[in-house]
């Protein structure tokens, strides 16, 4: 599963966020699937569901911190 979740941040990474979002869809109980679906969420513009998908990986809705900027922290994680 993680290296379906390393191309979800690729996808993201490259901006299709489309593509990205079919990949966590199908791992909907992993927080880390949970924490980019969140991503692909702000990416898209959609506030409030970015907010369900932080809730669902007990994590908050970053202020200031860029989508790209968030998706190589997810990365370093999943490599780390």
């Amino acid at each position: 599963m993680k290296a379906k979740l390393l191309d979800a941040v690729e996808q993201a990474l490259a901006g299709d966020w489309q593509a990205a979002h079919a990949i966590v869809q199908d791992h909907e109980t992993d927080p880390m699937a949970s924490w980019i679906h969140a991503v692909v969420h702000r990416m898209e513009g959609d506030v409030a569901n970015a907010r369900y998908w932080y809730g669902r990986c007990r994590r908050e809705l970053p202020e200031d911190v860029p989508t790209e900027a968030e998706l190589r922290e997810i990365k370093a994680a999943l490599t780390g």
